[in-house]
């Protein structure tokens, strides 16, 4: 899946607009959830989406999927 091109932004306190870049959509098992990649430390800022994703199993959806987007401006 390739990067989607940057949408709308977040304004800021001081009226400019962060903006974010997706890079990457995975689909994980809940069991094997990528705690260190999704809350780690990052060198630049960063935003993470998630959601429940996959096949329902008692009541439930199996899977995360976890959106990451790096801020561009």
């Amino acid at each position: 899946m390739g990067a989607a091109p940057a949408g709308r932004g977040k304004s800021r306190a001081d009226s400019t607009t962060a903006t974010f870049r997706v890079r990457e959509i995975e689909q994980v098992a809940k069991k094997d959830f990528p705690t260190n990649k999704v809350y780690g430390v990052t060198k630049t800022p960063e935003l993470r989406l998630l959601t429940c994703g996959g096949g329902l199993q008692g009541g439930h959806r199996a899977d995360n999927i976890v959106l990451y987007a790096d801020l561009v401006n």
